[in-house]
């Protein structure tokens, strides 16, 4: 039997995996609006999704030992957010520090600088706040390499240590470390050092 629409979105959705966050404008190709709206209200009454917000879901995650289900996952959503309102957005300070396992603390304030307007919107129950900024601050090449800068900003110049250092060679690969290099090569002098480093120790 042929798959119903419903379906359709729902195998989308499951092949996403557990934490992922999706809008409707992600199943534009299988049906309209109106009909893709009628199918998330339905996976949602189903227990099959969650709402984070109006217009935003996530597929959540389960406490392998508790057996109940995570919060939505922060950075996931705001992405989403993000590429439905066609930002750009670099997580900051401590946040970014945070993802990029420089910190293990989770900060109090959620920061995003962002080429968009600046605003809270509530993700799960943390407010998050988008922040307009100079396109030089998101200027920095590709997300991880923006991450990254804004991580080692966050950190100051004496701040990064041997773990630091440690934490984010686990954190990139090869080629992002290269990357990295090429796109703070006309950054802060010190930035540039971190990278420099990163890079030669996998040569």
């Amino acid at each position: 039997m042929p798959l119903t629409m419903k379906d359709r979105i729902w195998a989308r959705i499951d092949g996403l995996g557990p934490g992922k966050a999706f809008v409707a404008k992600d199943f534009l190709d299988i049906a309209s609006r109106g009909s893709i709206d009628v199918a998330l209200a339905g996976l949602t009454s189903a227990g099959m999704i969650r709402r984070i917000q109006r217009g935003l879901y996530h597929l959540p995650r389960v406490n392998p030992d508790l057996g109940g289900e995570l919060s939505p996952d922060i950075d996931e959503a705001a992405q989403t957010i993000a590429r439905r309102n066609r930002w750009t957005i670099v997580p900051d300070g401590p946040w970014a520090a945070n993802l990029v396992g420089l910190s293990t603390q989770v900060p109090a304030k959620i920061v995003y600088l962002s080429d968009g307007p600046s605003k809270k919107i509530l993700i799960g129950r943390r407010w998050v706040q988008f922040k307009h900024a100079r396109p030089q601050s998101l200027a920095s090449g590709d997300r991880k390499s923006a991450l990254v800068v804004q991580a080692l900003r966050h950190l100051g110049k004496d701040g990064v240590d041997d773990r630091a250092l440690s934490a984010l060679r686990s954190l990139l690969s090869d080629p992002e470390r290269r990357q990295l290099l090429k796109n703070t090569r006309l950054g802060v002098d010190w930035i540039y050092g971190v990278a420099k480093k990163l890079a030669e120790v996998h040569r």
